[in-house]
């Protein structure tokens, strides 16, 4: 089933949604040293594997990290051709001076933010939805 590409009928599907736990994304040089059941996304890059996990996750494991995040997933499934959603979501969320991090993933856009600011992120999403363009 294709996604939505409409970005006013994006908008006003966003339906943020906050996961439980706090995230952190941290890198490996081998992928073969993480279980990959317990990754939540990962990218390939030249210095190393990207990874996102729970924090509780890498401090078991010992993997550094730097950022602590909490996770947000929007829930109207967004076509990976869809033009303008990922803007409009960063915007809103730098009016509000909120960092983010955007994971795209084959049917929802997930949303990973510092984790003190996930409280302040939520209202500014649901509020986006509400306003739309």
């Amino acid at each position: 089933m294709a996604g939505e590409k409409d970005l006013t009928t994006l908008l006003r599907g966003l339906s943020p949604v906050l996961h439980e736990g706090q995230y952190v994304f941290a890198s490996v040089s081998d992928r073969s040293t993480i279980d990959r059941t317990l990754t939540i996304g990962e990218f390939r890059e030249r210095e190393g594997t990207t990874v996102i996990v729970e924090r509780s996750v890498a401090d078991r494991l010992g993997l550094p990290y730097d950022y602590v995040a909490a996770w947000i997933t929007l829930e109207v499934h967004s076509a990976l051709a869809a033009v303008g959603l990922t803007a409009a979501v960063a915007g809103k969320l730098a009016e509000h001076s909120i960092s983010c991090n955007v994971v795209a993933g084959y049917y929802h856009d997930h949303i990973f933010v510092n984790w003190i600011d996930r409280d302040s992120a939520l209202r500014a999403l649901t509020n986006l939805a509400r306003e739309g363009i």
